[in-house]
């Protein structure tokens, strides 16, 4: 819904994750809202990011499945991807969900405001020349994919790029191992592309458990992904059938196209945010521990904030700041327990503290760590998956981490992260009923394991 009132009691700027979900919270408490979106309420996450991402890997695992069907008795063939077809796919699951949150933003009557906007003062933001103002502002522009200064073209892309191929390439050059990079790497593997992933640090995903990594990279390897590890690039050039990558060893790789998935950073440029002296860390805003900037009423949440760039994080910092500005004292977002998944063949799941971090904070001696094997999990045999449950608890204390990897295994993170949350101890999680046959059999196996009396083990 787009009015003609220019004052309200919260201004967002930026309709993604974070914005609109304060624009609801905030409707909740009877507040008038203007949520200002200069490209498409939902944002990068709905339109760009987590939802069509997942149905490209969606259609990789179906892929995958056709290949597989022998193995379960199935005879199916695989003929080949056709991926305007699955980028078609893609866009109606993407316009579906827009619609609806169109319409939900509509009925709730929140006020949509379509251009760009600018902070002008701790109150105004200018869009397009109109100024609006807000008893609270809070900034919630998000971010933009991190290009390291290349140049975008129809060879060198990024994810946005990447999710409107309309043909299969026969290779392709992944810049970035962290979530992104590994996948697109998992997907077009699966979509019969020959992939190299080349991550300038040590390993695949380097924010998750060593255990994790191990196994990630062990099934990269099974899948025939190749990965150039611990050397970063030094040059992109398009060649008159690709692109060429050189590293900064001398060493080059070629293909047909370059992704770039080397992360994303915050969109705060010409936003006016210095202009207003909002503080500032590098091209992140800088908040405190509620989220406030320092200036007026004027609060910062998402991708802007410096830590886990997630959509789910974005949503609790918008409920987190409209409870605030409600006086209702809510719960501090904490990075660290926010939950995380990666959706690669196969899928990674984690919360809480890895096994290193436990030790950094507890010391090494005040650790303790199970790693549950999935081969002993009857739905895990059935579903043909490999993988690990690991469990990271503080001695005679509550478990501080779950990760965890195998197909499927991403619907566990649901327990996993209340576990964690509630700082449940292992004697807590192994007194639950988990049902049978189920994958989440291994989150309670897992507690046994670390409770000293396990079943399957």
């Amino acid at each position: 819904m787009t009015e003609t009132a220019t004052e309200f009691d919260v201004l967002i700027l930026g309709g993604g994750s974070a914005g609109y979900a304060a624009a609801l919270r905030a409707i909740h408490h009877g507040l008038s809202v203007g949520l200002i979106e200069r490209d498409k309420v939902g944002g990068v996450c709905l339109h760009y990011g987590c939802i069509p991402t997942k149905a490209y890997l969606h259609a990789a695992e179906v892929a995958d499945s056709a290949r597989a069907s022998e193995t379960f008795g199935v005879k199916a063939t695989f003929d080949s991807i056709d991926m305007a077809a699955v980028r078609d796919y893609k866009d109606n699951i993407v316009q579906g969900k827009f619609k609806g949150l169109q319409g939900l933003l509509k009925m709730r009557k929140v006020t949509t405001i379509a251009g760009n906007g600018r902070l002008i003062s701790e109150n105004q933001i200018d869009v397009d020349g109109t100024v609006y103002s807000g008893k609270h502002i809070i900034l919630a522009s998000g971010s933009v994919s991190n290009t390291m200064g290349l140049t975008i073209s129809d060879k060198i892309i990024t994810s946005t790029e990447a999710l409107q191929l309309n043909y299969t390439p026969k290779s392709a050059i992944v810049l970035g191992g962290g979530v992104i990079g590994s996948e697109f790497a998992s997907a077009w593997n699966s979509y019969g592309i020959d992939v190299t992933v080349i991550e300038g640090l040590d390993s695949l995903v380097p924010n998750e458990d060593p255990a994790i990594i191990k196994q990630l990279t062990r099934s990269f390897k099974k899948a025939g992904i190749t990965t150039n590890l611990g050397v970063f690039f030094d040059k992109v050039e398009e060649t008159s059938d690709g692109v060429k990558v050189t590293l900064t060893d001398g060493k080059e790789f070629e293909a047909d196209i370059c992704l770039i998935a080397t992360g994303r950073k915050p969109n705060t440029e010409n936003m006016g945010y210095e202009d207003v002296k909002i503080p500032m860390d590098n091209a992140h805003v800088a908040v405190n521990d509620r989220l406030h900037t320092g200036v007026g009423n004027i609060y910062a949440i998402g991708d802007i904030v410096k830590g886990k760039q997630l959509a789910h994080r974005g949503y609790q910092h918008g409920h987190f700041v409209i409870e605030e500005i409600m006086g209702n004292n809510p719960l501090k977002v904490e990075d660290r327990n926010i939950p995380g998944v990666t959706f690669t063949t196969p899928e990674i799941s984690s919360v809480g503290m890895t096994e290193p971090v436990a030790k950094e904070e507890f010391g090494a001696d005040n650790v303790e760590t199970v790693e549950y094997n999935l081969a002993g999990n009857g739905k895990s045999s059935i579903l043909g998956t490999s993988g690990i449950v690991k469990m990271v608890r503080q001695k005679h204390g509550p478990i501080v981490g779950v990760h965890a990897i195998g197909d499927r295994i991403s619907e566990q993170i649901g327990e996993a992260q209340l576990i964690v949350n509630w700082e449940a101890y292992p004697e807590d999680v192994a007194h639950f009923i988990h049902a049978h046959p189920t994958q989440n059999e291994s989150m309670g196996e897992a507690a046994m394991m670390l409770n000293g009396f396990p079943l399957h083990a």
